[in-house]
Parts: C-alpha cells; sequence; structure tokens
C-alpha cells in the first residue's frame, strides 16, 4: 500500500475562541476530583458527620439530573453561546458561596446551584470547541479529550494543594479559574447560531419509553450509585493528609483519562459493547468488595481505589456508547434521558450510603455499592439484545463491527465490473481538490468513482455529539456528486454513519472500500493525518493505494 505525504496544519493553532472553552472545560473537569482530598477537612473542620458531607455530592448530582432534563430546551431557544455563558457564571457564583460558607448545610444548597451551572457547560462546551476548531471536527475531538485528561488527572491534585491550606480553598479556585474562562467566552467566542430545530421540553422523557434507552439508563444508575457510593465515602478508611488524598485522586484521575479515551474503544472493537462492561462491572463490584473487607488496611484501600480508576474509565465511555447505539432518537435528546437517569443514581446514593454508614459500618456501604455494580450485569443482559441487534445490523450495511451503520445511495450513475477508486468527501469547499484527484485517477484507471461521507458520533467519555444533521451530511456528498457526474465518469454516492472513536470512523470506510474492492482509496491530508494509523491497521493490504491528497480538507 502507497501512501503520499506532506504538511498539515499545526492542532495547536487555535483560534482563541477555543482556547478560553478548553480552559473551562479543564477546570471543568477538575471538579469531578476537586472535593474528594479535603472531604475529612471538612468534616472536621464544620464539626460535621461523613453522612452529612456526602449531600455534597447529593445536592450536586441531584440537580445535576434534573438538569439534563431542560438543558436541550435551553440550549435550542437561547443558543450554545449563552447557554455556556450561564453556566459559567452559575458556577462562579456559586462556587464562591460554598467557599464563603460557614455550615455544611450553606455549601450543600450551593453545590446544587453549582450542578445547574454545570449541567449547562458540558451539554453545551463540546459543541462549540467543535464549531469554533480549526482542522474540524476531529482536532476539536482531540482538544477536547485533553482538556478531559488534564482536567480529571488535575482535579485531586489541584484540591490537595488547595485544601492543604484551607478546606475553603478548592471551592474559591474553582471560582476564580472559572471567572477567568467566563470573561475570555465573553470576549473570544463568537455568537453562534441558534439551532434550527427547538427541542420540546418533554423529549427526553418520552425518549425513556423506548426499552433499550430506560434499560441502559438503569445500568448507568447502578454504576453510579457504587462509583458515588466510592467517591463520597473511599477517603476516610485512607486516613491521609489532604494533600496525600489528592495524589491518590490523581492517580485514579490518571487511569480514568487513559482508558476512557485511549484504551475502551480498543476492548470495545476486540471484544464487542456488551461483553466489555459485563467484564468491567463485575470488576468493578470486586474492587469494592476488596475494600469492603479491608476498611481496616488503608494501604489495600488506597490501591483499590486507584485501580477503578481503569473501570470507571471503560465504564463511562462504553455505557454512552451503548446508550447512542440502541436509542432511536436525536443524540442530543438521547443524551439528556441518560443522564437524568444515571445522575439519580449518582445523587441518591452517597445520601443512603451515609445512612448506612450510619448504622452499620462504613464497610456495609462499600458492600452495597458493590452489590449495585453486580446488580447492572442482569439489568444489561435483559438489553443484550438491543445492543446485539445494534452491532447485527451495523455488520449487515457494512461487513464487520458496529462502528458503520445504514448505507445510503444517494446517486448511482450507471454500472462497471471495474474495481472503483474510493474518496473520503470531508464538508468544506476544499474537499473539492480531494473529490478532483480521486476523479483524475478514475479517468485515467477507466475506473468508477465512489465518494463516501461519514457522518461521525462521537464519544468522548460520557459525552456524546454528532455535529452534523442528516441533511447536511447528505448535502455534502450530492454536492461533489452531481460536479464531477460529467464526461462519462460512472460516480456514486454513499452515506456512511460512525457510532465511536476515530479507530470507528477508518474502519468505516476502510471496510466500504475492501466491500467494493476498490482499487484506490483517496483522502486529504488532513483528515490522513488524524485517520492514517487506523486506515492503515482496517484495510489489512486492500485496497492497493491509499492517496493522501495536499489539500486543506477536513476528512469524512
Amino acid at each position: 500500500m502507497n501512501a503520499s505525504h506532506g504538511s498539515g496544519s499545526s492542532l495547536l493553532r487555535q483560534p482563541r475562541a477555543v482556547w478560553a472553552v478548553a480552559f473551562a472545560c479543564v477546570i471543568s473537569f477538575m471538579g469531578i476530583g476537586l472535593v474528594d482530598p479535603i472531604l475529612p477537612a471538612l468534616a472536621e473542620g464544620l464539626e460535621a458527620s461523613p453522612a452529612e458531607v456526602s449531600l455534597l455530592f447529593t445536592s450536586y448530582l441531584l440537580v445535576t439530573a434534573i438538569a439534563m432534563l431542560g438543558v436541550g430546551w435551553v440550549s435550542s431557544r437561547i443558543g450554545s453561546k449563552s447557554s455556556l455563558v450561564v453556566g459559567l457564571a452559575l458556577i462562579v457564583v456559586f462556587a464562591a458561596l460554598a467557599g464563603a460558607s460557614e455550615t455544611v448545610s450553606g455549601i450543600i444548597g450551593f453545590r446544587g446551584g453549582w450542578g445547574l451551572g454545570n449541567a449547562l457547560f458540558i451539554a453545551t462546551s463540546l459543541a462549540v470547541i467543535v464549531a469554533s476548531a480549526r482542522g474540524g471536527f476531529s482536532g476539536a475531538i482531540v482538544l477536547y479529550e485533553a482538556a478531559l485528561g488534564l482536567g480529571i488527572a488535575a482535579g485531586p491534585l489541584v484540591g490537595g494543594l488547595l485544601g492543604s491550606i484551607s478546606w475553603r480553598g478548592p471551592f474559591f479556585g474553582v471560582a476564580v479559574l472559572m471567572a477567568i474562562a467566563l470573561v475570555a467566552t465573553l470576549l473570544f467566542v463568537p455568537k453562534l447560531p441558534k439551532p434550527e430545530q427547538k427541542l420540546p421540553l418533554r423529549a427526553p422523557l418520552v425518549a425513556l419509553k423506548h426499552r433499550g434507552l430506560l434499560t441502559m439508563g438503569l445500568v448507568a444508575l447502578l454504576y453510579n450509585w457504587g462509583f458515588f457510593t466510592m467517591l463520597g465515602y473511599a477517603p476516610y478508611p485512607m486516613h491521609l493528609e489532604a494533600m496525600q488524598l489528592g495524589l491518590v485522586f490523581t492517580g485514579w484521575g490518571l487511569l480514568v483519562a487513559i482508558f476512557a479515551v485511549l484504551l475502551a474503544p480498543m476492548l470495545q472493537r476486540r471484544f464487542g459493547t456488551a461483553a466489555v462492561l459485563y467484564a468491567n462491572l463485575l470488576g468493578l463490584g470486586i474492587v469494592m468488595v476488596v475494600i469492603a473487607m479491608n476498611i481496616d488496611h488503608p494501604a489495600v484501600v488506597v490501591v483499590a481505589v486507584i485501580a477503578s480508576g481503569a473501570f470507571i474509565g471503560i465504564n463511562n465511555t462504553l455505557t454512552t456508547q451503548a446508550v447512542m447505539m440502541v436509542s432511536p432518537v436525536e443524540r442530543s435528546v438521547a443524551s439528556s434521558a441518560y443522564g437524568f437517569v444515571r445522575f439519580l443514581g449518582g445523587g441518591l446514593a452517597p445520601f443512603v450510603a451515609g445512612k448506612i454508614a450510619e448504622a452499620t459500618g462504613e464497610s456495609m456501604s462499600f458492600l452495597v455499592g458493590g452489590v449495585a455494580f453486580l446488580i447492572a450485569i442482569p439489568v444489561l443482559a435483559s438489553g443484550h439484545r438491543f445492543i446485539t441487534a445494534a452491532e447485527k445490523a451495523a455488520e449487515q450495511d457494512a461487513g464487520e463491527t458496529v462502528a458503520t451503520s445504514a448505507v445510503e445511495v444517494i446517486r448511482p450513475i450507471g454500472t462497471t465490473a471495474a474495481p472503483p477508486v474510493v474518496v473520503a468527501v470531508g464538508s468544506r469547499a476544499s474537499a473539492s481538490a480531494v473529490v478532483d484527484e480521486a476523479a483524475a485517477i478514475a479517468r485515467r484507471e477507466g475506473a468508477p468513482l465512489e465518494l463516501v461521507h461519514v457522518r461521525v458520533t462521537t464519544v468522548v467519555a460520557d459525552l456524546a455529539i454528532t455535529p452534523e444533521s442528516e441533511e447536511d451530511a447528505a448535502d455534502a456528498i450530492r454536492e461533489q456528486v452531481e460536479r464531477v457526474s460529467d464526461g462519462g465518469l460512472v460516480v456514486r454516492g454513499l452515506l456512511l454513519h460512525s457510532l465511536g472513536d476515530r479507530g470507528a470512523t477508518a474502519a468505516a470506510l476502510a471496510r466500504h472500500a475492501q466491500s467494493v474492492g476498490a482499487s484506490t482509496f483517496v483522502i486529504g491530508r488532513a483528515a490522513g493525518d488524524y485517520l492514517s494509523k487506523p486506515l492503515l491497521a482496517a484495510f489489512e493490504g486492500a485496497p492497493q493505494r491509499l492517496v493522501m491528497v495536499e489539500a486543506d480538507a477536513v476528512g469524512a
């Protein structure tokens, strides 16, 4: 297989709007582990029990759960930038109020307001980065993944550093950093167009009538029950100072980020979504039992908590991916419905675990959390057929795995026995240069030309985004088909659908090229840089040539 090479644009040369939102994303993701290092100090400083302190998670997550039902309704009416600004402002105000509070009940209440702001921010931040980034969708996702990894890993460390000074430090730290992000967003992020379609407020609840979506939501509820039991109570039996706890949860956060972004998609492609989730939930259940049985051995608890980061990273990504696979509704609606159910579990767990701990001891809280992980396995099995059906539908349409579904012939013109030249078509005007090169190759070889565009849904940890509507995706390929359909060239355009990471997109393209026996596969250099390794791995020797065209084109 041959490939031509050239220089691509730098991922780091981004508009200030992208860096402003990416910075805010880092701070937002810090919030996942920021509070853990200060839980014991906060309980001591405010003379509160661990059960009372755990309500910081409950108020935050329950408000987030309810807010998930309305974030789509709000953002579809006021636009992404306005939603982002409102979310950031709420986080700044309520984080500062929590830091200034003199009572644990005050902090609990202010954390609820923080949760409302975070729901608005997370629901729109990825969309704003995608809309603003240079280098197209792929570059935006890389930046978001970097923000995710940095935020999750750095959050506990920052929490430990500030918490070693005062338990108020992390709250004020978030307020200051998010205030900087708010000012940068107001100054640098341009006004973005409002969505053409306004979502009805009841759409997420109506979506839960679908059995597959509800089943995966319940799996996530049980998973979050166990997860937030551990997150809320693991710091106490470790008996460590704030900085030491920060280092423990930094190790945990590194594993969460690495497994969520890099390893979960690889495992999914190798073993399948359901199989990995079964093993993962079992692993989490075992980890919780180990903690429960060794509650008086801090070193064991530390190792178990850090190791759990790998399982949590995998679960965040693959549960979200399974939801997107089985859901019959728009991605944004499915995400809101799923978020509502799963955050209910996360919100209720700390409160219930606190009551259990007060009545029977901390060990029983962890055991109940472990049981929640294990119960999720038969619940997942009850919806196994939905995942299997989605995977089989993809295989029937595109050959092997879940990455591609629904192949649509846009415009078939004539027939020929010669192996076709296949070109990946981007959505920007500069993609025409790539198509023209592929058409020239097809004419020289007397071969038909297939123009393929991939409508991508990418899952990053527990978020999913499809930046392109079905209509826009079809228009992108139609435009190119009509442009080159002359001079007797045999042309057809196809629209593919990919769910997952860049490997899934590359596999979708490669499987199609193999299924039609393509002699040559043509892709723009910008997309080739992003997809070259997974493409080369997916092609496995066919087609005979992989050509990268020097053009500022954003690939499929």
